[in-house]
């Protein structure tokens, strides 16, 4: 298969027109209208399912994953909420600028751009990996516009923890060798995030894997995991921390977490921590999940969001 959004910048018409052809093959699983947001990186893609003024939920995705990550929630939640749920700048169908910094404050301002752009308000913010840094960092500068968080493995915070085998990929030549030569990150994503090898469907790995079909377009897999803030010297980790700090003016709204306990990345550890920060946090601890829930426990995560929804 072949991203026609790895070439130059094209007129919207284009883009879309790229963006169904690229997803024919999975379209069994992602079968919604795309839409493009002029970012100074580009175009950044997001799905906008459901009605127009219904209260939003807002779904931030993670690496290396993309806007069909939450293909669940768009298919499932549209008739009650309002789905928003963008591609970051480099990932998914959005364009993938090479020349561009791909740092955690960028995301966070493509994401706020989006959400004034959209105006939306009382937004659900649901978030998972990267997408908890990404979506708090601007629901700390906006707390007005947020409703509620549901949050699934991720941080939002400075951290010592870092597997392994993601801390290797961060090496300048071998990380390039296995990300953006190997598609290493991405395939390893689809073998080992989600615990129950049966919902990982031929069809659903090539929705996770197409847009990551070439060294060019795997750059923001790449980027991400370089931009993972270990020492206050790293570009990001000032932006972490404001993060971070900023987490007490969110401590009035209602939180849910959900968590794959049999994460290798976001460990338990990272769900205590969440609770320093945010200590009203409803939990769901799903002993049988990894870092995926929402491939291995959908039948847990959905009716529990459906339910914080109604409260």
């Amino acid at each position: 298969m072949s991203l026609a959004l790895d070439a130059a910048p094209q007129d919207e018409g284009t883009l879309k027109q790229a963006a169904r052809q690229s997803c024919a093959s999975f379209r069994g699983e992602y079968d919604f209208s795309p839409h493009f947001l002029a970012t100074d990186a580009g175009a950044m893609h997001y799905l906008d399912e459901g009605e127009s003024e219904a209260a939003p939920i807002l779904c931030v995705h993670g690496n290396p994953t993309w806007s069909f990550h939450f293909r669940r929630i768009a298919r499932d939640f549209a008739a009650e909420a309002r789905v928003v749920a963008p591609d970051h700048i480099g990932c998914g169908l959005s364009e993938k600028p090479q020349d561009w910094g791909y740092r955690l404050a960028g995301h966070i301002e493509n994401l706020e751009r989006l959400v004034l752009e959209l105006d939306l308000k009382r937004i659900t913010l649901v978030a998972h990996d990267w997408g908890g840094a990404i979506g708090a960092g601007v629901a700390v500068r906006h707390p007005e516009r947020f409703a509620r968080l549901f949050l699934m493995n991720t941080a939002a915070f400075p951290s010592q923890r870092i597997p392994w085998r993601i801390n290797v990929c961060r090496t300048p030549l071998v990380g390039a060798l296995a990300i953006r030569g190997l598609n290493a990150f991405a395939r390893a994503a689809v073998l080992m995030a989600a615990k129950r090898r049966e919902a990982m469907t031929p069809e659903v790995r090539r929705g996770y894997l197409a847009p990551y079909n070439s060294w060019r377009n795997r750059i923001a897999t790449q980027r991400f995991v370089q931009d993972i803030p270990m020492s206050p010297s790293h570009p990001s980790y000032a932006t972490l921390v404001e993060v971070a700090q900023g987490l007490c003016r969110l401590r009035e709204k209602p939180v849910r977490l959900a968590w794959g306990m049999r994460d290798f990345c976001f460990t338990p550890e990272f769900l205590q921590t969440w609770l320093g920060y945010l200590p009203q946090a409803e939990i769901l601890r799903l002993p049988e999940a990894g870092h995926f829930a929402l491939e291995d426990a959908p039948q847990e995560v959905l009716p529990w969001l459906r339910n914080f929804l109604k409260s």
